[in-house]
């Protein structure tokens, strides 16, 4: 992108580029352009380099683990493809563990420096000056970011099932392949979570170090702190007095929605009803929700994506409230040359 110059008392504020806009035409004029820019420098960064290794490293390792473990049963597992993402042999964990782990790493290191790393070498209200404008700009950015994911995540998914064929001599089935693809697609839901919220902070604090702690610290409270925090909260907003059989479905409830409020709790969720087709119900199973059903048989897709729809919405809504939110202070920020 060029990077005409400003005059030093130059500066840029949202009201005089509206009205600049509405002279010159759509506000997502060159959003393309710098899509194309920012893909170009995360495929080819050291970090996503690093990050993108070390995630490939332990996909092959699991997925080989997995397949010394589950060899024995080709002709017996209808999901047996299914099984190379969930099944952990010592010392490896599942590979669905990995990835959760692994993924809102490489989502924070892509947006963690998107808006401050402009504005720390000086670049912001150069790119500002050319006919790309913040909603272009700050759209872009995350769509490139978005994409990159997409396209690392696709590559390993392909990886895991071309090693999975090699290693097991039979060819997945459709059923497999619908299920591993709306995982696919919830993984990158996932990340795009991620990815708003260290854009988020990456509109608010002006040094990328802050950014990229602020993210990382709110990453490990949901991941580590969240879980115990629910409980509390459960056990003070709806306590157990007499020991009712309805006081303790009821604090159990109130556990699970706070829990849900996490991230990692919708996607953990979602791969649990994909990945495992046995699972009928993602709450509080009733003896009544049994009834005429043939426990350990699978659910078919369609019924199975009816059980994560609301865990998939909840992804993709607040990927879009936090992108909202970058969205908003990044508006009403005043740029100055």
């Amino acid at each position: 992108m060029s990077t005409a110059a400003l005059k030093p008392s130059a500066k840029i504020s949202a009201q005089g580029e509206t009205a600049h806009r509405s002279r010159e035409g759509s506000p997502w004029t060159g959003m393309w352009a710098v899509i194309l820019k920012e893909m170009a420098d995360h495929l080819s960064s050291t970090r996503i380099f690093i990050l993108n290794t070390l995630i490939l490293l332990a996909a092959v390792g699991t997925v080989f683990a997995a397949t010394q473990q589950i060899s024995q049963t080709v002709s017996q597992d209808e999901f047996l493809y299914l099984r190379l993402l969930t099944t952990a042999r010592q010392p490896l964990p599942a590979f669905v563990a990995l990835l959760a782990f692994f993924i809102p790493l490489i989502s924070i290191a892509l947006t963690f420096d998107a808006v401050n790393g402009e504005f720390s070498r000086r670049t912001m209200s150069r790119i500002l000056a050319q006919p790309i404008y913040r909603d272009a700009l700050l759209m872009g950015k995350f769509l490139a970011s978005l994409f990159t994911l997409a396209l690392v995540c696709t590559a390993i998914w392909l990886l895991i099932f071309g090693l999975g064929i090699l290693r097991l001599g039979v060819a997945p089935g459709t059923e497999e392949v619908g299920r591993a693809l709306l995982f696919l697609l919830a993984t990158i839901f996932y990340g795009g979570i991620w990815l708003a919220l260290a854009m988020v902070f990456s509109v608010l604090f002006r040094q990328t170090a802050t950014a990229a702690l602020a993210s990382i610290a709110v990453w490990l409270f949901f991941t580590v702190f969240w879980g115990m925090i629910s409980g509390f909260l459960a056990q003070t907003l709806s306590p157990v007095q007499i020991g009712l059989p309805q006081e303790i479905l009821a604090q159990a409830s109130m556990e699970q929605t706070l829990s849900r409020l996490s991230p990692n709790t919708l996607y953990a969720e979602s791969m649990v009803a994909l990945l495992q087709p046995q699972v009928r119900s993602l709450g509080i199973l009733l003896p009544t929700q049994l009834d005429g059903a043939i426990l350990g048989s699978p659910l078919p897709l369609a019924q199975s994506i009816l059980l994560i729809w609301p865990q998939m919405t909840g992804l993709i809504a607040g990927s879009i409230l936090l992108f909202a939110l970058a969205y908003v202070l990044f508006q009403r920020q005043e740029i100055r040359a």
